[in-house]
């Protein structure tokens, strides 16, 4: 036990050296690699860890984000690369957790207490005879008092500006202080560097210090994907129903019978299925067949579709909530069930129609990432009421669908990092440049890896609106000249930056932009 707390924490201050070595201004790409097989490596040595195929997968789930991260370089596959970073940690450490969702809190708990975990590991090291575990006793009496004035310091400083100064002039002094003591014995130290040394370490130590509290995996343990049937008044009050009853008297305690719950039910999922036919005839026959453009094309498309991404969310809140416990069981819940899934074949043909006004979109405007963003929510909402079409047919929790969907949309970001969306909605854009109107501002707001693909379409950047309708907003044109000019003043950015970057910023995208302009790095 001594020799694995000692080797843990070896392990944490090497990646904390590690981390400022590969993180100090400098770019996250091929040093996010780099530091990823480090964790991988420490975690999969560390004898507390159970090598379960569970692990392996996650493992190699976040290696991928890694590597995406080299050969893409985008926003999403460096979100994917630390929400996979999260969930491997936490499944690594708490193997029984059975949801993305509670493999994520596990793991930021586990990173906010990293300083209780550090000192437990410390308190078990010994030399010879002498041991550390007196010393972190009295460090562990004081912290939380410690915390607790810090918090209570802030409070009274935003409360009193004269408080507030002396505060500051104190820190100050203290600040200054340790920083003579620093130059004093060390000439050559910079500060910042230091602090972001010691930020390494915490967030190395954080990642690989087990949490000793189980609380977030035995809670889930007890979760069940299968729903039972609950006898009303067996269930023990909480104290937050109490504090509720207290006020609410009477009713709170007189629950709804079943049969009331069966009969609102089904009259609310009946006037639900009629307005909802009312609205997909109107889409047919207006959106489906013969749509043609008029008026404000582009803010009427925006703003119907997020009402009916908003409606079909609520959608599915309602049906969970009607199918949430026991009319489940009721006998004569079959009327209600066939009522819902009517509902919820309703609501697949609203999405059809999402799509297809988001298609109109695309098709008139060119691609961006919001139009990208809907057929993605377009997708989730599919996603999500074929989980709900299982939950309510196969009688499971609400636990299952955060499980299986958590699961799915997790595969799904992965899949999404794959595609570098910046590069394929510039050359989508530009290869539909005589059928759409081409919004040249916006494919100059895209990141540099796209440059290479805007330079080759210079003529083509400017507004050239090739669909004209009555009534149809077009977007006011600007010079060719304009838009090379902006152009020219991204690569020279480009370059500057390009050739002031180590190889631990190398990513495939910047290299290939830099080998087509013919640029040598450091």
């Amino acid at each position: 036990m001594k020799n694995k707390s000692n080797l843990l924490l070896l392990a944490a201050l090497v990646g904390g050296l590690l981390f400022s070595f590969l993180f100090w201004e400098e770019r996250l790409a091929l040093n996010l690699l780099i530091y990823s097989t480090f964790l991988l490596t420490v975690t999969y040595l560390n004898p507390d860890v159970i090598k379960s195929t569970k692990f392996k997968i996650y493992g190699l789930a976040h290696l991928l984000a890694a590597i995406l991260v080299v050969i893409n370089n985008t926003d999403l596959s460096i979100a994917t690369y630390y929400i996979s970073l999260l969930v491997f940690i936490g499944i690594s450490h708490n193997q029984q957790i059975r949801t993305i969702f509670a493999a994520l809190l596990a793991s930021i708990l586990q990173i906010i207490t990293t300083p209780f975990n550090a000192i437990n590991n410390l308190s078990k090291i010994s030399i010879g005879n002498f041991n550390l575990k007196p010393i972190f006793r009295l460090i562990k009496y004081v912290f939380i008092p410690v915390i607790a004035v810090i918090f209570f310091t802030c409070l009274y400083a935003a409360a009193n500006d004269l408080f507030a100064h002396y505060v500051e002039t104190v820190l100050t002094s203290i600040f200054k202080f340790f920083e003579g003591i620093l130059q004093f014995f060390f000439k050559d130290l910079d500060i910042e560097r230091f602090v972001h040394f010691c930020f390494g370490l915490v967030l190395t130590s954080g990642l690989f210090l087990a949490f000793l509290n189980k609380s977030i995996e035995n809670a889930e343990l007890k979760a069940n994907e299968q729903l039972t049937r609950i006898r009303r008044g067996s269930a023990q009050k909480t104290l937050w129903y109490l504090v509720i009853e207290t006020f609410a008297g009477s009713l709170l305690t007189r629950k709804m019978a079943l049969k009331t719950e069966y009969i609102i039910g089904v009259i609310m999922f009946i006037a639900l299925n009629v307005l909802l036919l009312l609205l997909n005839t109107i889409d047919i026959t207006t959106l489906w067949f013969g749509y043609k453009p008029a008026g404000n094309f582009s803010g009427a498309l925006h703003e119907g579709t997020n009402s009916l991404i908003f409606s079909i969310i609520m959608a599915m809140a309602v049906i969970l909530y009607f199918f949430r416990e026991n009319l489940n069981f009721y006998r004569k819940s079959k009327t209600l069930k066939v009522l819902a899934f009517t509902w919820m074949i309703q609501n697949v043909i609203l999405i059809v129609s999402v799509l297809i006004r988001d298609g109109y979109y695309i098709e008139f405007y060119g691609l961006t990432h919001k139009r990208i963003g809907v057929l993605v929510f377009a997708l989730l909402c599919i996603i999500g009421l074929a989980t709900v079409y299982i939950k309510v047919a196969k009688q499971k929790t609400l636990f299952y669908l955060f499980k299986i969907n958590g699961s799915i949309w997790f595969m799904l970001l992965l899949a999404f990092s794959i595609i570098n969306w910046d590069v394929a909605i510039a050359k989508y854009n530009l290869s539909q440049s005589e059928k759409i109107s081409l919004d040249a501002d916006y494919l100059l707001s895209l990141s540099d890896k796209t440059l290479p693909v805007l330079d080759k379409n210079r003529a083509k950047l400017h507004y050239t609106p090739a669909k004209v309708y009555n009534e149809r907003e077009i977007p006011k044109p600007q010079t060719a000249g304009f838009y090379n000019d902006q152009l020219d003043e991204r690569i020279g950015y480009f370059k500057e930056r390009y050739e002031k970057e180590s190889w631990l910023s190398w990513n495939m995208q910047d290299w290939n932009a830099a080998r087509y302009f013919g640029i040598n790095s450091n």
